[in-house]
């Protein structure tokens, strides 16, 4: 069993870029004790949504310091902007053991694209990024955690080793479709802590079933 536990920006969020963005930022002083619970369980996988400034400015030293490692899903669309991740983070990112993955180009549902869009989000997007990080892109999160079977079909023709959604149970290791827990401004550490157990529930059954329904329509 692996539990995947997934970060948008840590801190404060000074200016949203879609709305409701602010909701997913994590205080810092929680974030760092929610790693401390994490470097004790070596079930917990780690990653970062949406590429913001933060995950090079507080989370890299963190987790350096704890012997941490995590996987970092940039936006190509967002390189050049002065609060996201740029080719020199990425590089920095990967030079510290990181890994680096895709999250797209513009931060769009993947669900019901046009074969142009989905070019750009899936192939263009992992290019871009892969030229700027010096790695290859072998891995996908879904931006906003949605998709369907047509998304799950072009990733995988693609050519995407594993990709990750938001639907909030415990994954299998080695299945190519693994879920994650996004966390958000209201959680805590203990919060946090029940997720990292692993033990599901009455809400992971349901969200099981969920993921289901996504895969099939």
């Amino acid at each position: 069993m692996i539990v995947n536990v997934c970060f948008h920006g840590i801190g404060v969020s000074r200016r949203e870029r879609e709305p409701g963005e602010a909701r997913y930022w994590m205080a810092q002083d929680v974030f760092l004790r929610v790693l401390d619970e994490a470097a004790d369980r070596p079930h917990v996988r780690l990653s970062f949504d949406d590429g913001n400034r933060s995950d090079v400015d507080i989370a890299l030293p963190a987790l350096r310091e704890r012997g941490l490692t995590a996987t970092f899903f940039a936006l190509a669309g967002r390189l050049d902007d002065p609060a996201s991740l740029s080719p020199a983070d990425l590089a920095e990112l990967r030079s510290a053991g990181m890994s680096i993955g895709s999250h797209g180009w513009e931060h769009v549902p993947w669900r019901g694209l046009s074969d142009t869009a989905a070019r750009r989000e899936f192939v263009d997007a992992r290019r871009a990024l892969a030229q700027a990080s010096g790695a290859t892109i072998t891995e996908a999160a879904f931006p906003l955690g949605r998709y369907d079977r047509s998304t799950l079909r072009r990733l995988k023709s693609a050519g995407y080793r594993t990709v990750y959604s938001s639907d909030r149970f415990p994954a299998r290791p080695g299945s190519w479709l693994q879920a994650r827990y996004s966390v958000s401004s209201t959680d805590d550490v203990e919060s946090v802590r029940r997720v990292m157990a692993g033990r599901p529930g009455a809400h992971e059954a349901r969200n099981v079933a969920a993921s289901m329904v996504k895969r099939l329509r």
